[in-house]
């Protein structure tokens, strides 16, 4: 007899339907542990903010789940802590995102209590007073921190304050002072709706199940879909830039040196993802860490972060130095990037590298919320849904060649900007 041929892996293998409205839903189930991880995704991120009022979704989530239509604040977290829920709202560049996770039993209590959240907020004027103060004082902390001030004064320089990716995505203490409800009433009414929506639903619930109460509680709501925002292209820099923020009373200097990239679409992310491990990730830093922090002794951290997204990201450098190293560390950030454009990575590098990447994933998805973040990741970028089986077939086309081509396709310091925020005078 003819052994059977095994079985192909069959990975997360979740479920993605789109309900009538347009919403779509996304179910794994799992038996981890008697929980379910719920997280709604709504297209609205800092990218609506209306012209004039940088900072509006980003309020809008601090105030969303303070009261629904039928619900007050005390009510809505009532049910939430009664329940031992921890929900946790966030906006970024491109979404509005709201996730929590739930004993099993409470899953259809709580799905339908974001449902309420997301779909009808109450939006109360005296918990927008709160909340606009709160902002406030954290874009007031934030000006006080070298590193923030460093990453905001490079998006900004990278992009522009017309891009959603140079605008502050807090806000400034004018822009949100001004704020009022009607506002923020526009900005749901406007963004918000079924189309624009994703719902993942992961843990001990049968997928049927999650799908019909998913289509319960969203399948009412009607409301027509927003049209797309124009994010924009945005071009690398042609000549070096140095931008110094003087902040004298502060005792590190941050460096945050810093390029315009790819887009998350570009069939090259994988090797720029893999350079970029290489560069400021993996082990204690990567080829930054082992030259400037760890053998010449001169930052107290120091890393790489690669942002591809919808339009093309930024990659960015950060180091945290004395002002008095601010000089030699750039000049050594300039140091390993003409390396690594000129010679590549080594073949050891590249295979570790690979490695590491691969093998985080299972560690990322060990829980039901890494699960479901995941996969609303891998929805907002359209990655299909078999993403977590191709990825290590993804890595493993990189060749020395595509990783020597990305570096030199964007890391350039020639056309670097390069921002020092702190006690730096030079």
């Amino acid at each position: 007899m003819t052994p059977a041929s095994p079985a192909a892996p069959r990975g997360l293998d979740p479920t993605r339907i789109v309900l009538p409205g347009g919403a779509v839903v996304i179910t794994k189930t799992t038996k981890k542990t008697p929980a379910v991880a719920i997280h709604l995704a709504v297209r609205a991120g800092s990218e609506s903010d209306p012209p004039g009022r940088p900072g509006a979704a980003h309020l809008l989530a601090r105030v969303i789940d303070r009261g629904t239509a039928s619900r007050s604040a005390d009510a809505v977290a009532e049910a939430l802590e009664g329940r031992g829920v921890s929900l946790s709202v966030g906006v970024n560049r491109h979404t509005l995102s709201a996730a929590c996770t739930c004993l099993a039993e409470d899953f259809e209590a709580v799905l339908a209590l974001l449902a309420e959240i997301v779909m009808v907020p109450a939006l109360p004027a005296a918990e927008i007073a709160t909340r606009k103060g709160e902002v406030i004082t954290a874009i007031r902390q934030d000006q006080d921190s070298p590193s923030a001030q460093a990453i905001e004064a490079l998006m900004t320089a990278l992009y522009g304050s017309d891009h959603p990716y140079g605008r502050r995505l807090k806000g400034t203490p004018e822009s949100v002072g001004m704020m009022t409800r009607d506002d923020l009433v526009r900005l749901h009414t406007g963004r918000f709706a079924p189309g624009a929506l994703s719902v993942v639903i992961v843990g001990d619930v049968d997928t049927l199940a999650a799908v019909r109460l998913a289509g319960d509680v969203f399948g009412p709501w009607t409301a027509p879909s927003p049209a797309p925002v124009e994010v924009g292209s945005a071009q690398p820099e042609l000549t070096r830039r140095r931008i110094v923020v003087p902040m004298p009373a502060r005792a590190q200097t941050e460096v945050a040196y810093g390029f315009v990239t790819i887009r998350r679409a570009d069939p090259a992310y994988y090797a720029f993802w893999l350079m970029n491990n290489i560069l400021g990730q993996y082990a204690m830093g990567g080829r930054l860490g082992s030259s400037i922090r760890e053998r010449q002794g001169m930052a107290y951290s120091v890393s790489s972060v690669l942002d591809a997204n919808l339009a093309e990201g930024p990659l960015v450098i950060r180091a945290g130095v004395s002002a008095a190293n601010v000089d030699r560390t750039i000049a050594s950030i300039d140091e390993e990037l003409i390396r690594i454009g000129n010679e590549g990575v080594t073949a050891r590098e590249l295979s570790e590298s690979r490695q590491y990447l691969v093998g985080s994933m299972p560690r990322a998805l060990e829980t039901n919320a890494g699960i479901a973040a995941f996969l609303q990741s891998s929805e907002f970028f359209g990655l299909g849904l078999d993403y977590d089986i191709r990825l290590a077939d993804l890595l493993g086309l990189v060749t020395l060649d595509d990783v020597r081509d990305a570096a030199r396709r964007s890391l350039d310091p020639d056309r670097a900007t390069i921002v020092v925020a702190g006690p730096y005078e030079g």
